[in-house]
């Protein structure tokens, strides 16, 4: 069984009375382990169907099955509670809180998971080490490079133990050497046995992935 599968997923938006389709039929199945890109130009629905499948928003019709369970069935409480449990975001601002510390950043899912607060800080700790930056874990993230702040994002995502890392353009806000070490890192998260999943626009970062799904105008490319 697919970790992730969806069956002709359509979303439409409304705008001042006019449809405007941002996914005409998507239908793609992801196992288990993948290192999988999502691939497309500006407004090909590349991040709708990331939305999608990390349960930030619904389709207009059509399936989407996480590890068996038809999301559509699911209330807004349930999806939180997946979102919380099975996937971790990486964003391409970052989406850091700027007045707490980094460590407090990576302890706030754990915060919204109920952890005891000493378990969460020796968590946080771990994982700020795990990407090499228990040394800035008292700064606050305008006071590091935005490589370090990626870094910070990944540590955050990571916090519950996720099956699945979703990350979108995770390396836009970063120069070449820097998107590297993160791709660098995101393969090494993959060969632990995470899903790792990427959209992106830039064929450099695709091209580090293990299979890379292409999407254009809100269909997939045969």
């Amino acid at each position: 069984m697919s970790l992730i599968e969806t069956r002709d997923l359509v979303k439409i938006y409304r705008l001042d009375g006019v449809e405007v389709p941002a996914l005409r039929g998507i239908s793609l199945k992801i196992d288990i382990g993948e290192y999988v890109s999502i691939m497309g130009p500006s407004g090909s629905g590349k991040s709708t169907l990331m939305h999608i499948l990390g349960c930030l928003d619904r389709p207009t019709s059509g399936k989407y099955y996480l590890d068996g369970l038809d999301i559509s069935e699911l209330d807004e409480d349930r999806l939180a509670e997946i979102r919380r449990e099975k996937i971790g975001f990486v964003f391409q601002n970052f989406n850091l809180l700027p007045r707490i510390t980094n460590i407090e950043n990576v302890e706030l899912p754990m915060t919204y998971a109920g952890v005891p607060s000493k378990e969460r800080r020796k968590r946080a700790m771990a994982l700020l080490e795990r990407v090499g930056l228990s040394h800035r874990a008292f700064h606050r993230p305008t006071e590091i490079s935005g490589g370090e702040a990626q870094r910070v994002a990944i540590a955050r995502a990571l916090a519950n133990d996720p099956a699945i890392i979703l990350a979108d353009e995770p390396t836009g806000n970063l120069d070449t050497r820097t998107g590297r070490e993160i791709m660098n890192l995101f393969e090494e998260l993959n060969s632990e046995g995470r899903t790792v999943i990427v959209v992106t626009h830039d064929p450099e970062v695709s091209a580090k992935t293990k299979r890379i799904i292409r999407i254009r105008d809100g269909m997939l490319e045969k």
